[in-house]
């Protein structure tokens, strides 16, 4: 029976993981036992990264959105809820667009919100 020797296979992971560490500090994008650890938390970091982008995204729509209804005389969620009962259907991300680029536009909308939440 043949002995098996990972020589090959480990040089191609650490290549690997030495490439990911490109640009990290000192020994951590030199050496193999430094940069694993730090490059598995930085791909972490990462997707959880990837995650938390779509969340602050929404939170920054919701917040223009807001302020360009309160211009309007309007809450948010009462401006939300006027284009539901209207059957508007238009994302917040278009919605905060609309807000800084078209006033004039938003303001239509926020006046068909405001008789339709009566």
């Amino acid at each position: 029976m043949a002995r098996v020797k990972k020589a090959i296979n480990a040089k191609k992971k650490h290549k690997k993981v030495l490439k990911l560490a490109k640009g990290f500090y000192g020994a951590k994008s030199k050496i193999f036992r430094a940069a694993n650890p730090a490059v598995m938390r930085s791909l972490r970091s990462a997707y959880v990264g990837r995650k938390n982008k779509k969340r602050e995204y929404r939170r920054l729509w919701i917040a223009r959105i807001n302020a360009a209804a309160r211009m309007n005389g309007l809450s948010y969620s009462k401006l939300m809820n006027g284009l539901k009962v209207s059957g508007i259907e238009i994302n917040r991300k278009m919605l905060s667009e609309m807000a800084i680029y078209d006033p004039a536009g938003f303001a239509k909308l926020a006046e068909t919100a405001k008789a339709a939440a009566k």
